[in-house]
């Protein structure tokens, strides 16, 4: 019987230092011999990464920055850069100068036959955030519905087209690289629906006033993937074949209106700055 009794309090032990030793691990608790077991010098005399100047298990590699999440899905991280929260333009302008004109209400911003807006600030390699709503009562076929783009660099562009039971060309529908790349699926929503963009783009790259290393882009429609690594063959153009220029390293972003008064909405639009050269 004492035996028993003894059995009995040892499981319970253990299964209270494993409670506890469970709780401390998730709260972010580093036990002293785990510490120690990666000590200082632990890395030393461990193979060189490929295409890395750091040892493998690097402990001096410099670590990740905290980056903070929201909890509402699609909300900006910390380390964005907002371009649009549904108040006002003051982050766009039309590239000539003058203030963007597009009209606001209502949170979002809607197409109004006044020309495309670009962002007064530059970049290159990025992740990009937008929501958009093609008009809830189509107009149109084709091309001529719901169309709209995002140009990365004021040069590469993303499709925004009404593609929800509407035929065109498929290098030409929602979410392809316009002219080249069509999407892996089709994810349209209805119109009149709000749809979500998140885009990786990652800039071409010069050398002598060559292209070395062309522009990619790898985009989620509404949460779906539909283009991954997707190479750009050029500065997007309607009827030819893209070709490449040297440009700088930056540039705007740039938001089409298409001017034939199609009333494409948009909101929650943000930005964060990369570098995806893949040195470190």
């Amino acid at each position: 019987m004492e035996t028993d009794v003894m059995s009995k309090r040892a499981q319970f032990l253990s299964f209270v230092v494993f409670c506890l030793a469970a709780g401390l691990a998730t709260s972010g608790f580093v036990f002293p011999w785990a510490a120690a077991q990666e000590g200082p010098n632990w890395h030393k005399g461990l193979p060189k990464q490929y295409k890395s100047k750091w040892l493998v298990h690097d402990l001096k590699r410099p670590k990740p920055e905290v980056v903070t999440q929201t909890a509402s899905v699609g909300s900006a991280p910390s380390d964005a850069i907002v371009l649009f929260d549904g108040k006002d333009l003051s982050q766009w302008t039309k590239g000539n100068g003058k203030p963007a004109a597009w009209a606001v209400k209502d949170g979002y911003a809607e197409l109004n036959n006044t020309g495309n807006i670009q962002t007064k600030k530059a970049f290159g390699d990025c992740q990009f955030h937008i929501e958009w709503r093609a008009p809830a009562e189509p107009r149109g076929v084709s091309q001529a519905r719901g169309n709209s783009g995002i140009y990365f660099m004021g040069l590469y562009e993303v499709q925004i087209m009404d593609s929800y039971n509407n035929a065109t060309y498929a290098d030409g529908s929602a979410a392809s690289i316009y002219g080249q790349h069509p999407p892996l699926v089709n994810a349209s929503r209805k119109p009149g629906e709000w749809q979500v963009y998140d885009i990786v783009f990652r800039r071409p790259r010069f050398k002598d006033g060559k292209i070395t290393e062309p522009g990619r882009f790898t985009v989620l429609h509404n949460g779906v993937l539909v283009q991954h690594n997707a190479e750009s063959f050029g500065e997007t153009v309607w009827r030819k074949l893209a070709k490449y220029r040297r440009v700088p390293e930056k540039g705007p972003i740039s938001i089409q209106d298409h001017g034939d008064r199609q009333k494409v909405a948009y909101r929650n639009i943000w930005i964060r700055e990369l570098d995806l050269s893949g040195s470190d």
